[in-house]
């Protein structure tokens, strides 16, 4: 399970966000970007030795700050479903004859051997075979 999917799936659900820093932010998940930038609403803050507390309508926090974050269960339960749903799926995809697509026989490079080819001319450049 990666952290990206757990977060897009936490999407509109609520979340606790503890910062390097000792602060922390409980809100509800608005976005996540592939940095772990995130932003959060209703956000009830929290300073790092816990005595003051305050509101905000939003918050965006730099993914580079976050020690941790804490998503309740059902979000980790819905997740593990997908993984199963997409490795199903992927079962089904094999077993349909899915070999080597668009590359022929050879492989990638085209006119086969691979490296050094297998004699004169049998690597991608000319001149570059064995015993040249």
């Amino acid at each position: 399970m990666l952290p990206l999917s757990l977060l897009r799936t936490a999407v509109n659900h609520p979340m606790l966000v503890e910062l390097k820093n000792g602060e922390t932010y409980n809100g509800h998940l608005v976005s996540c970007d592939n940095w772990m930038n995130i932003n959060l609403r209703e956000v009830i803050c929290t300073s790092r030795d816990g005595d003051r507390f305050w509101r905000m309508p939003e918050c965006y926090i730099r993914g580079s700050t976050i020690k941790y974050l804490r998503i309740p269960d059902e979000v980790i339960d819905m997740v593990k479903e997908e993984v199963i749903q997409k490795s199903k799926g992927r079962g089904e995809m094999k077993g349909r004859g899915g070999g080597q697509r668009g590359r022929g026989a050879r492989g990638a490079f085209g006119r086969g051997g691979g490296r050094g080819g297998g004699g004169r001319g049998g690597g991608s450049r000319p001149g570059k075979g064995r015993g040249e």
